[in-house]
This record gives C-alpha cells, structure tokens and sequence, in this order.
C-alpha cells in the first residue's frame, strides 16, 4: 500500500467527523426554518469549530462530486417560459461589468493603503471572482495566497449569511423554492439517465473544451439546453441537493482551520467590513435598476451580491427568486474575472510600476 493510500486512510475519520458536524448543524438550521438550511448551518458549525482549534478535514473529491448535481440544477432553471425575457437582462449584465470594476478598484485600493496588503495581494484579495481561481491567479502573480483565500472565504461566508438572514428576518421569506425539485421517490429512471447523461458529458466536454469549473458549468450549460429548449423537465432530487448543500457548507467553514484569530484579525476585520460595503452596493444598485429597468429589486440584489456562484443560486432557489437570472449574472462575473483579471493586473503592473508585493509604507 503506497504512502498516499495510508494518508487518505488516516485523514477518513476526520473527513467523516467533519460531515457529520456539518450534518448536525444543517439538522438544527433546518429545525429553525431557517433558509438553506443543510449549507448554512453546515457552514456556521464548522467555522466555528475551526476557529476554535476543532481539527477538521475535507476531501476535495468529494466536493468534485457533488458539484455537477448543483450544475444540473441550475441549468434546469432556464425554462423555455425563462428565455423569453433574457432580453430584458441586458442592462443588469451590463452593469455587473460596471459593479465588478468599482469594486475591485475601491476594495482593492483600501486593503493596500489602509490594511498593509501588498499591491499583488490586495488586488486579487479585492476582486469579486471564484475563490480558487484568485487565489491561484493571484499566487502566481507573487501574492499571499493565504491572505487571498482568507479575505475570499470572508467574503462568501458573510454574503450567504447575511443575505439569506435579511429575507427571513425582514422579508419575511421562508424556505420554500426546493419543492420545485424533484424527489428520489419520484425519480424515474428516464429522468435519472438525463441527469446522469447530463453530468458526464457535461464534465468531460467541459474539461475538453477547457471551460473554467467545468464539473459545475459543463453539467450546467447541458442541462440549460435541454430544459431551454423544452426537451425535458426532470429537476435533481432535492435530498441529494440537501447533500450537496451540506458538502459546500463544511468545505467553507473547514477552510478556515489553523488560522488563528491573534494573527490575521487586521485582515478578518478588513474581509468583513468589505463584504458589507460590497454587499451594500449591491443593494444600491438593484434600487437603481429597479427603478430604471423594472427589474424586481430581490433577484438584483441576489445577482450583484458577492457570494459563490454556487452559494448564491442556491440562495436563490430556496428563496424561489429566479434561479436562471441569478445564475446568469454569477456566471458572467465569475468568468468575466477569470478572462480579465490577469490582464487587468498585467496593465496595472506596467503603468502603477508594481515590481513586487511589497506593503505600501506607512506615512
């Protein structure tokens, strides 16, 4: 038996611990009613608990699993009713380009002249895109990659805290938009051999075609097609949606293990305090687009909010605010940093004269 098997054999209690906790807290979320129960509760417990010195551990191949049931999900949302006024989705997709650019820029420049951040570090720690493309992006470019994953994994914890908070809380939204899934119960085996179908060769043709997060967007654009054009309506079971919530949640509250509170509070402080203002923003610009487009202010706040594209339609769906435009908008920006960012940071590099990731020094 290799090295590698006897470690994977080592960390699998602790793996089957830490689910088990995310397990408890999903449980008792779901007892309160609270909305996205399994992932915000997951997420709570384990963050806690890893703050707390709880070893915990995750196995990413697990999460590689069960990504593609929420790409299939998502593109079971595009309805060939839902089509119909993508067009009227222009100007929101049109000023999330605008949102993404405010925000890098103002967050970015606060982490470096107020928080001690490097340039390199502080601008891929400020830009709202997917947490492990930053962090690999930006370590490349010779930033703190564990700066940048802290300051990210604030920021989508915050985000899928507050928000779902605030609907319940001030809306008075309750969880709901998960019977529009299916059932195991009900599953036939037409529908499962769609979804299965879907899944596979949405993630070896995703990988082929080199798509960013292709075990989630390759499944997604499949199953968008097929449910776009009317092809079918079979929706993954909600229990294993249920796992799948479960399964992102622990992951996010498990990143933050080791990180001990004494040494990167100046950075925790700073990722939360620009969560709010991006999610404040966010909030400022559905008001705008509601009153300019007609657009309905909850879907907007959702699609402009800085959370996980993941998190955030997930959000949506229990909060049964339209997935397909939400996932749209997430979508677009998560791919939008991903093609921009390095070309933003090499044209920010030539003409601010960034040599290095040096703090800027203090008056």
């Amino acid at each position: 038996m290799s090295s590698q098997q006897l470690t994977r054999r080592k960390d699998l209690p602790a793996i089957v611990g830490t689910l088990f906790l995310g397990a408890a807290g999903g449980f008792a979320f779901d007892l309160m009613h609270m909305p996205l129960a399994w992932m915000i509760g997951a997420m709570v417990v384990t963050t806690i608990a890893s703050l707390s010195g709880v070893r915990l551990k995750t196995a990413p191949k697990v999460r590689s699993l069960v990504i593609p049931i929420l790409g299939l999900m998502l593109g079971s949302a595009f309805t060939p009713e839902t089509m119909v006024g993508f067009g009227s989705w222009i100007p929101s997709l049109s000023s999330m380009i605008v949102y993404v650019f405010v925000i890098t820029a103002v967050v970015g420049t606060l982490f470096y002249r107020y928080v001690g951040m490097g340039p390199i570090t502080a601008f891929f720690s400020a830009t709202p895109g997917g947490l492990a493309t930053m962090v690999i992006v930006g370590k490349d470019a010779g930033g703190d990659e564990r700066v940048i994953a802290l300051t990210h994994s604030v920021r989508v914890f915050i985000t899928v805290l507050i928000i779902p908070l605030w609907f319940r809380i001030f809306e008075g939204y309750t969880p709901g938009g998960m019977s529009a899934l299916g059932s195991v119960i009900n599953l036939s085996l037409i529908d499962a051999s769609v979804m299965i179908s879907c899944a596979i060769v949405g993630i070896y043709g995703g990988k082929l075609l080199r798509i960013p997060s292709a075990q989630l967007l390759g499944p997604m654009i499949l199953s968008a097609v097929i449910h776009a054009t009317g092809l079918t309506h079979a929706k993954p079971p909600v229990e294993i949606v249920n796992i799948a919530q479960l399964v992102i949640g622990t992951m996010v509250g498990a990143r933050f293990a080791g990180i001990a509170l004494t040494q990167v509070f100046h950075v925790l402080t700073a990722a939360i305090a620009s969560t709010i203002f991006m999610v404040g923003f966010a909030a400022f610009i559905a008001v705008f687009l509601e009153g300019a487009t007609g657009l309905p202010f909850r879907a907007v706040w959702l699609a402009f909010a800085p959370g996980g594209l993941a998190e955030m339609t997930l959000i949506s769906l229990s909060m049964n605010i339209d997935p397909a435009f939400v996932s749209t908008h997430h979508l677009l920006r998560v791919l939008f940093m991903v093609l921009i960012s390095p070309l933003l940071f090499k044209f920010l590099q030539k003409h601010l004269n960034i040599k290095d990731d040096t703090p800027r020094k203090k008056p």
